[in-house]
């Protein structure tokens, strides 16, 4: 049955004040700077008749640490009567230029260094600012209306290239010889929802976009990457007061980064005049999302939604790990035992534990060593639990997972979603990634055991329980 539904929206600068370890690449990086601020934003949604709700946020961050999402439902519990902390959704958008949170997978070295924000200080800030954020937005919902649609924003590439072997590797050259063919699929259309008041004044958006935003994935300093720039020149062209809620559509064979024709790519930066070399592919992105989302918002506001069917199930999903084999421990566990070597000698030799080499020999020993841990005891733990949320607001759905979700699982949702819009929202918890058999065939990092937690048996599963659950909410009314 068809709702008057409620919108509120909230903002927060999450920059932190001092240095902090940096998530994301094998090294340590401690912040030398800001280059733009990080932001969190908040989307409430309730029905009218209270008989419904939820609240949508979006970090500059890596992923969503499960400590950091659990200690911000702790601090709704107590201080938002009326909100059920369950129907939060918190999602990243995996910059890598953000600081790291407390999470099973990362752990910088850090510890006992003066004047360097600790992983657990960042994550009690985040959760505070987060928290207040809910708050603010619940506080601020009225009655309103919105629309949605898509439109072309060539952003992600695939960045899996696949060679005459049989073989894959991310970022591989695709001038080489041996060279076959692009792996998977790209997802070229910007997702968008727009929110309007009770006078059809545009006041925020979501947008979605299939691919990870970490451009300056290697920089020292902090940094939203492409979104800073997104957001800037959507209300360079629409107002500042707009709140623009990013989300990372499935982008784990994804990436801003050119992989085919890059010399051709980069005379045209250079030629449409996009900056320099550092910051040209964040202008050209930029400009593709907000000329993206001017073709939308005409034609959007010809059919806005003032009531809807509103729904939303939050789904506790077992899916099987990732059956690790003998050969996987033994070549692992080599690259472990090196790595153990190596920080056995520069430990003797008073090596800086901050430095490029120690952080390496730390992060490589403590990844590649996992995989003999997990596979002694795969066979009393054999599953895991992982949270889902699938929302129905009129024609749209939402379907979330935690997840580096290759593109193809958010290709089978979508197609077969009773839906006429799906948006596909990756990384809300802590994201190992979920490659396809074809991926997990051709090998390389993000389709080996040391980087997933399950494969392309739990991908089935993840697709086929979310579709069931969405499709539902389309039958008989919901």
């Amino acid at each position: 049955m068809k709702k008057r539904i409620e919108f509120g929206w909230a903002q927060t600068d999450i920059t932190p004040s001092l240095p902090a370890p940096l998530a994301g690449q094998f090294h340590t990086r401690i912040s030398k700077g800001i280059m733009d601020p990080l932001t969190a934003t908040a989307l409430a949604i309730r029905a009218e008749d209270d008989s419904e709700q939820a609240i949508l946020v979006s970090l500059d961050a890596l992923w969503v640490a499960d400590p950091t999402r659990d200690r911000v439902r702790a601090l709704l519990a107590g201080a938002l009567p009326g909100f059920d902390p369950a129907k939060l959704v918190i999602g990243a958008t995996h910059t890598h230029a953000a600081p790291s949170q407390v999470s099973r997978y990362f752990d910088y070295p850090v510890h006992g260094v003066p004047g360097i924000l600790t992983q657990e200080a960042y994550a009690e800030f985040l959760a505070q600012k987060i928290a207040a954020i809910c708050a603010e937005a619940w506080a601020a919902k009225r009655l309103g209306a919105f629309s949605y649609g898509r439109a072309p924003a060539v952003v992600g590439h695939n960045r899996r290239a696949a060679y005459f072997s049989g073989e894959s590797a991310m970022y591989g050259s695709t001038g080489r010889g041996d060279f076959s063919h692009v792996e998977g699929y790209e997802d070229h259309f910007l997702n968008a929802l727009f929110t309007y008041d009770s006078e059809n004044a545009l006041t925020g958006m979501i947008l979605n976009i299939a691919c990870p935003s970490q451009v300056s994935e290697n920089i020292d300093f902090i940094s939203a990457d492409y979104w800073h720039d997104v957001r800037r020149e959507i209300r360079a062209r629409r107002g500042q007061a707009l709140f623009i809620l990013p989300q990372c559509g499935a982008g784990g064979d994804q990436s801003p980064h050119i992989q085919v024709e890059q010399a051709a790519a980069e005379r045209m930066q250079k030629l449409l005049g996009h900056g320099a070399a550092g910051t040209a592919r964040l202008n050209e992105i930029a400009l593709r999302v907000a000329g993206a989302v001017d073709a939308l918002a005409p034609a959007l506001a010809r059919d806005i939604a003032y009531s809807a069917e509103f729904a939303h199930r939050t789904l506790s999903l077992t899916l099987p790990r990732y059956k690790i084999t003998a050969s996987d421990v033994e070549e692992y566990s080599k690259i472990a035992a090196a790595a153990e070597t190596d920080l056995e000698k520069l430990e003797a030799s008073g090596a800086d534990k901050l430095s490029h080499d120690y952080s390496v020999a730390f992060r490589r020993a403590s990844w590649y060593g996992r995989v003999e841990k997990n596979f002694k005891r795969q066979e009393s733990r054999p599953d895991f639990t992982t949270e889902s949320h699938v929302i129905r607001l009129g024609d749209v759905a939402f379907a979330t997972n935690r997840f580096e979700m290759y593109l193809d699982y958010a290709m089978r949702i979508k197609c077969r979603s009773k839906a006429v819009q799906t948006f596909v929202v990756q990384l809300c918890g802590e994201g190992t990634y979920l490659p396809t058999a074809r991926a997990m065939a051709g090998g390389s990092y993000g389709a080996i055991a040391p980087s997933i937690k399950a494969g392309p048996e739990g991908g089935r599963i993840l697709v086929e329980e979310t579709l069931r659950v969405l499709n539902s909410l389309f039958d008989n009314g919901q």
